[in-house]
């Protein structure tokens, strides 16, 4: 059995989130207070986080994660990434380097963000990576399986990953024929909406049920909301039973 929790199901984008008075920011709904978009992946073996944005650390502490054993990531946007020198406590308490999944590209974007953990003089304390390429094939960390699927983010490559019957995707606006066939099958599908109208490099709320619909999970949640979509209660009511907004501290076995 493999536990998901949602660390964060939302975004950066839309209505800022300093000095904001909008009905979310002010709404008493936990289910409101959205981090960044992080998941949790957790079986008797292994304890993994897909993408470590900037409340990684809060959401670590949040959920009282005191092992992991790695972090994939889906893409390079500061939003998925600029967590990861955090990492470094888990370094002291594991007493090894970090294993850092992504691509090859995504890895590049590392060694340019993080250039200290990079560079040839290892000051006291950076954090320790032992970085893994991935490409768009199966592969395994500590027992559990990913299957990579490709969505576009306008021109920018995104790994969704399929984890069993559960499959998970967050910055997408066009998913291939090629793609949604990995997909199919899954009882359980996360997917990226960032708001009602049309934006340049993500899923709509109603572009992302029809592809719901097309693909017909048993259950589906919505992901990587930004605060022009609304409030938590709210969107629900519109939507169909099966399909749900996510939010931050969600749990569910797969």
């Amino acid at each position: 059995m493999i536990r998901i929790t949602f660390l964060g199901t939302g975004t950066s984008q839309g209505v800022p989130m300093i000095a904001c008075d909008c009905d979310v920011c002010t709404s008493t709904d936990p289910k409101d207070k959205r981090l960044r978009t992080s998941i949790l992946v957790e079986s008797e073996e292994a304890t993994i986080v897909i993408d470590a944005g900037p409340d990684f650390r809060q959401q670590m502490l949040r959920e009282s994660v005191t092992k992991l054993d790695a972090v994939l990531f889906t893409h390079e946007h500061k939003d998925h990434i600029a967590g990861l020198d955090d990492v470094r406590a888990y370094n002291y308490i594991s007493g090894k380097p970090m294993d850092v999944f992504a691509t090859s590209r995504v890895q590049e974007a590392l060694k340019r963000e993080f250039f200290y953990v990079f560079s040839g003089a290892q000051y006291p304390g950076i954090p320790k990576l032992n970085l893994h390429t991935i490409h768009n094939v199966p592969f395994e960390i500590k027992g559990i399986r990913f299957e990579p699927i490709e969505v576009m983010h306008l021109n920018l490559s995104v790994f969704g990953f399929r984890i069993g019957d559960f499959t998970y995707i967050t910055d997408a606006n066009f998913i291939a024929d090629s793609e949604k066939e990995k997909i199919k099958g899954s009882r359980y599908l996360v997917l990226n909406a960032l708001r009602r109208e049309k934006h340049v490099s993500h899923f709509t709320l109603k572009e992302a049920v029809d592809i719901i619909d097309e693909l017909k999970p048993e259950k589906a949640w919505i992901i990587h909301l930004s605060h022009q979509m609304g409030k938590h209660a709210e969107i629900n009511q519109e939507l169909p039973e099966y399909i749900q907004c996510a939010y931050d501290g969600l749990k569910i076995e797969v």
